[in-house]
Parts: C-alpha cells; sequence; structure tokens
C-alpha cells in the first residue's frame, strides 16, 4: 500500500512552543508527520506529495481541549427531565462534530461520554475529536456530581447506566471499589469533585468536598493502572486537598490563594481555568429560557470577577495552564473563546496557544504523540486563512479556520 504525503508549503508556523522565525513547510506522511522546516517539503523524499500552497497562512498543532461534556448541552436545566434518555447520545454526534470544526482535534471529555462514543470516533462511524474518557464523575453523597433534587428527585444528567456506572462514593474502601468500576468501564483519567460548584443547586464552590485519604485512594488506584486524576476543585481548601494528595489537573481554580498557587508550582500539577464556563451560565441566563434555577444564576454571578482574577495571579506565577471550556455547559463548537479569555488573564499569544497545544498535550496519552508540529507526532494542524500575529485576533479565531487535519486527513474538504 502506497503512503501519500502532503506538504503544507511556505507557512507561518506555530509548532506548539513557538512561531518559527521564517515561513516553513509542514510534512505528513500518512498519519505522522514526517518533517517541519524552511523548505522541509522540498526533499526529494517528497516529490510526489500533494502541496498545499500556505503563502500568507497559519499552520498551527491540531488543537485540545481538555475540559468538555460531548453527552451534555444544557447541564443544571429542567431540560435532562423532560427528554428521553438516549437523546444525549444523538447529541454528542452533534456536539463532537461541532467541537472538530473548531479545531479541536483531541479532547478530554469530564464525565458523560462512554467508551462505545470513543470507539465511534476512533473507528470512523462519526466525526469528531480523539478523546480521552473519564466516564463518570465522582463525587461523594450531596456533592456537586450527586444530582439529587431539593424535591427528592434525582436529575437523569449524567445517569448511570451499562457503560457509565454512577460516580457516587464515600469512604475510602467505596471509593477504591469506585475508581476500579470507572477504570474497568474504560476512564483514560479520573474525574472527581473535591469541592462543590455552581451548577450543583444544593453545595457550595467554596466548601471541601470528600476527605483526604478518600483523594488519596482515589489517586493511588489511577496510577496504579498508569492513569491520572482531574479535580472539578472551586474553592481554595478543596483545591489544596487535591493538590496536597497527588491530583495532577484541577479545573477551574476559581478561589485560589497564595498556598494554593505555591502548591501548584511545587506539585508541577495543571490548572485548567475553563474561563468561558461561568460567563456561558450568564448568558444562558440573560435569554430567560436558560431552565437554570435561581440559585444557579447567583453563583455564577457570584463567581465570575473572582475566577478571573485567581486565573490572572496564576498565570502570573507561572503555573502551568492548560485550555479546557468546559463546553457542554457552553455551546459544542465555542471553544475556541477560551483562548480569548486566557489572553485577557495576562497570557501572551505563545502562551495561549501552547496551552491549547504542546501544554495540554502533557495530558492526553500516549505522551509525545499530539500537542505539537514535530516528526513523529500525529498528523492533526490546523490551517489558518491569514497570519496569526496578535492576541486581538483571537476573538475571530474560530472564522480564520479553513482546514482541520486529524490524522494526516483533512477532516472537511470542500
Amino acid at each position: 500500500m502506497t503512503v501519500t504525503s502532503t506538504v503544507f508549503r511556505n507557512a507561518h508556523v506555530f509548532n506548539g512552543e513557538r512561531f518559527l522565525a521564517e515561513p516553513a513547510d509542514v510534512v505528513f506522511t500518512g498519519n505522522i508527520i514526517a518533517a517541519v522546516g524552511a523548505h522541509a517539503g522540498s526533499d526529494p523524499e517528497f516529490a510526489n506529495a500533494t502541496v498545499i500552497d500556505c503563502s500568507g497562512k497559519t499552520v498551527l498543532p491540531g488543537l485540545i481541549d481538555l475540559h468538555i461534556h460531548a453527552t451534555t448541552s444544557n447541564p443544571g436545566s429542567l431540560q435532562a427531565f423532560t427528554e428521553p434518555f438516549s437523546l444525549q447520545f444523538y447529541e454528542s454526534v452533534r456536539n463532537l462534530e461541532s467541537t472538530l470544526r473548531a479545531g479541536i482535534t483531541s479532547a478530554r471529555d469530564a464525565g458523560g461520554a462512554d467508551l462505545g462514543t470513543k470507539l465511534a470516533v476512533d473507528s470512523g462511524l462519526i466525526k469528531g475529536p480523539r478523546l480521552r474518557l473519564a466516564i463518570s464523575i465522582m463525587s461523594q453523597t450531596g456533592g456537586h456530581a450527586d444530582f439529587w433534587q431539593p424535591s427528592g428527585v434525582e436529575s437523569p444528567t449524567m445517569g448511570p447506566h451499562p457503560g457509565r456506572p454512577s460516580g457516587i462514593a464515600d469512604g475510602v474502601e467505596e471509593v477504591r471499589k469506585v475508581t476500579r468500576r470507572m477504570l474497568r468501564a474504560g476512564a483514560d483519567q479520573i474525574k472527581i469533585c473535591s469541592t462543590g460548584g455552581v451548577l450543583s443547586p444544593t453545595d457550595d464552590p467554596r466548601h471541601s468536598q470528600f476527605t483526604q485519604a478518600e483523594i488519596r485512594v482515589i489517586v493511588e488506584e489511577a496510577e496504579a493502572q498508569g492513569k491520572y486524576v482531574m479535580a472539578h476543585a472551586q474553592g481554595a481548601a478543596g483545591i489544596k486537598n487535591a493538590l496536597r494528595m497527588g491530583v495532577r489537573t484541577i479545573e477551574h481554580g476559581i478561589y485560589l490563594d497564595d498556598e494554593a498557587i505555591a502548591l501548584f508550582l511545587e506539585k508541577k500539577a495543571y490548572l485548567v481555568p475553563t474561563l468561558a464556563a461561568p460567563e456561558a451560565v450568564i448568558r444562558k441566563a440573560a435569554t430567560g429560557t436558560s431552565g437554570l434555577s435561581p440559585q444557579v444564576i447567583a453563583k455564577a454571578h457570584q463567581v465570575i470577577d473572582i475566577h478571573r482574577e485567581s486565573i490572572r495571579r496564576a498565570v502570573s506565577a507561572g503555573v502551568r495552564i492548560a485550555m479546557g471550556t468546559d463546553s457542554g455547559v457552553g455551546v459544542h463548537g465555542e471553544n475556541l473563546d477560551e483562548l480569548a479569555l486566557l489572553a485577557n488573564a495576562g497570557m501572551t499569544l505563545e502562551q495561549v496557544l501552547s496551552a491549547t497545544t504542546s501544554v495540554a498535550g502533557e495530558l492526553i496519552t500516549p505522551v509525545g504523540s499530539i500537542g505539537r508540529l514535530a516528526p513523529t507526532y500525529l498528523a492533526d494542524a490546523v490551517v489558518l486563512d491569514a497570519q496569526l500575529v496578535s492576541v486581538d485576533q483571537l476573538t475571530s479565531l474560530r472564522s480564520m479556520i479553513s482546514q482541520v487535519w486529524k490524522d494526516g486527513r483533512n477532516q472537511f474538504p470542500a
């Protein structure tokens, strides 16, 4: 079988860490990057390659979103009570394609998608980013992912089914068992809640959930299988509990204090801010048709400015920032809105792009396979119909995308 090559010629290239100083070629051979550099595509080895003229255009690595919920479109609303259970899986087909069209070629699903969704993408049955799954969200009784309502009804949001076990667990031995069930179901990473949250009606984002002993057991079980733990963590105490016990990524990080920021640096942990999430809640509430409770809307307003300031402080301190959106809370396909918000928090253009390429790639297994335009990496790329040179362009980045390549193939040929 002949393996074909594609040359993106004379492009303005961001390689995952920096913009190359001069126009360069990016060469794909099959589903692997073969070469990157000035005139790299002129090697006789690539004489029969398909050439795409990228003069005046930008080529980026395939982008990465570390926090999506593919099966969710409006969590926290009344919608889940009125729709058929199976509709979420059909909606995920639309959600994943919208995400891919936004240039996101890899994503961590932070709860909801099961192994069948991942395999449907991998087999080509549906279009979407390659997925790394959390399966369900682990939570204590009464915690952020306990969808019990004050009426006594349990919301079917992320309800259990054969591919998605319940994540509710209390006590050391129970969290051990539930972690093992998640791994058995195909989890690539374990997602826990170490604090309350905005979308859960009966808890407070500042309050801690799961004890340190419980978190440590979850981390140990994940690490025993070569996996790691990501934590929904908004209050400072719960953030610090998670970091001290070995959690690798903190999602949201709304109420950071100096001690928490120091722990990020000490533990070499990652912060996934999801700045777009509370903004999405407030925008939905403004329509008057969101179906969100007054308590949820009030919490979103309560945290939004605190969240922005915490992320600014983390950026200034040198915390490792990786991009995630909490899409599902916001609209799938609008993932790139997060990039401008990161820039507003003080990140440079190269830092923002690194957060959604090389830095995020350090959290997608196998490490060293995505997030960079470099030989041996998977052949993922996003082509922009302009030279990207300023953070001001990030607000219109989605409209600049002309091609999305994943595994060496143009996903949406004209």
